[in-house]
């Protein structure tokens, strides 16, 4: 599989590792090069300074080949900006978004958006945990 990462924090380069060790193609993309201190010494993928809401560096990214796309920065607009980029101009087959606010979930979800939640997600951690017999 080909994978185009945007964000290359502590999520962004696990995602990117992962997918790595398993022998897909993977380009990460950030806007700070600083970031890609993250990755793995034996990362095979490329990382590529750029940001993923300019349709020039995606090109250059790989997204016209790209299976998936990821938009995991912190922040939500660019995140939603990017995920739909890649899904309406490039239509890559599968693109995630990562959402902080979990208000605006659902409103990414009407624009056909698959997103994640950290906080939505971590909170329903911390209650199962407390709710643990």
């Amino acid at each position: 599989m080909n994978i185009v990462i945007m964000g290359c924090g502590r999520v962004g380069a696990r995602v990117a590792a992962i997918f790595d060790s398993e022998g897909h193609k993977v380009t990460v993309l950030d806007i700070e090069p600083y970031s890609f201190r993250r990755l793995p010494a034996n990362f095979n993928g490329t990382a590529m300074v750029g940001n993923g809401i300019d349709v020039d560096v995606l090109r250059r990214a790989g997204i016209e080949q790209a299976d998936a796309f990821a938009a995991v920065t912190q922040g939500d607009n660019r995140n939603v900006m990017a995920a739909q980029i890649a899904k309406h101009i490039f239509n890559v087959p599968k693109v995630v978004c990562r959402i902080y606010d979990p208000l605006r979930e659902e409103l990414y979800h009407t624009l056909g958006l698959e997103t994640i939640s950290p906080t939505n997600v971590g909170a329903q951690l911390v209650k199962d945990a407390i709710e643990k017999a």
